[in-house]
Protein backbone atom coordinates (compact mmCIF):
# COMPACT_ATOMS: atom_id res chain seq x y z
CA UNK A 1 0.00 0.00 0.00
CA UNK A 2 2.92 2.69 1.04
CA UNK A 3 4.62 1.87 -2.22
CA UNK A 4 1.64 2.85 -4.36
CA UNK A 5 -0.42 5.17 -1.87
CA UNK A 6 2.61 6.64 -0.23
CA UNK A 7 1.07 8.41 3.16
CA UNK A 8 -2.06 8.15 1.95
CA UNK A 9 -2.09 4.35 2.77
CA UNK A 10 -3.59 4.34 5.72
CA UNK A 11 -6.27 6.65 4.77
CA UNK A 12 -6.99 4.59 1.27
CA UNK A 13 -7.22 1.01 3.73
CA UNK A 14 -9.59 3.22 6.07
CA UNK A 15 -11.88 5.51 3.67
CA UNK A 16 -11.86 3.97 0.13
CA UNK A 17 -15.06 1.97 -0.46
CA UNK A 18 -14.35 -1.21 -2.40
CA UNK A 19 -17.75 -2.27 -4.85
CA UNK A 20 -16.28 -5.66 -5.94
CA UNK A 21 -15.61 -6.40 -2.16
CA UNK A 22 -19.38 -5.53 -1.04
CA UNK A 23 -18.38 -2.30 -0.24
CA UNK A 24 -16.44 -2.61 2.19
CA UNK A 25 -13.44 -0.97 2.98
CA UNK A 26 -9.97 -2.62 2.82
CA UNK A 27 -9.58 -2.68 6.56
CA UNK A 28 -13.35 -3.93 6.90
CA UNK A 29 -13.01 -6.65 4.45
CA UNK A 30 -9.86 -7.61 6.02
CA UNK A 31 -11.17 -7.70 9.03
CA UNK A 32 -14.27 -9.93 8.03
CA UNK A 33 -11.54 -12.32 6.68
CA UNK A 34 -10.98 -11.75 2.82
CA UNK A 35 -7.87 -12.19 1.79
CA UNK A 36 -4.78 -9.72 1.26
CA UNK A 37 -4.68 -10.60 -2.30
CA UNK A 38 -8.43 -10.03 -3.32
CA UNK A 39 -8.23 -6.68 -1.17
CA UNK A 40 -5.23 -5.61 -2.69
CA UNK A 41 -6.66 -6.66 -6.11
CA UNK A 42 -9.59 -5.11 -5.85
CA UNK A 43 -7.84 -1.54 -4.68
CA UNK A 44 -5.84 -1.96 -7.66
CA UNK A 45 -8.92 -2.46 -10.08
CA UNK A 46 -10.90 0.49 -8.09
CA UNK A 47 -7.96 2.95 -8.42
CA UNK A 48 -6.71 1.58 -12.04
CA UNK A 49 -2.97 1.54 -11.29
CA UNK A 50 -0.85 0.30 -13.33
CA UNK A 51 0.98 -3.19 -13.39
CA UNK A 52 4.01 -2.21 -11.71
CA UNK A 53 2.47 -1.07 -8.87
CA UNK A 54 -0.25 -4.27 -8.72
CA UNK A 55 2.47 -6.78 -8.68
CA UNK A 56 4.77 -4.84 -6.69
CA UNK A 57 4.46 -7.07 -3.72
CA UNK A 58 5.06 -10.22 -5.56
CA UNK A 59 8.52 -9.77 -6.60
CA UNK A 60 11.26 -11.73 -5.75
CA UNK A 61 13.99 -9.13 -3.95
CA UNK A 62 17.16 -9.10 -5.16
CA UNK A 63 19.52 -11.40 -3.39
CA UNK A 64 22.22 -10.31 -1.32
CA UNK A 65 26.12 -11.57 -2.00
Amino acid sequence: MEAAFGSRATSVAADLVLGGLEHRTADQALADGESPRDVWDAICDVQDLPDELRWHHRRQPARRR
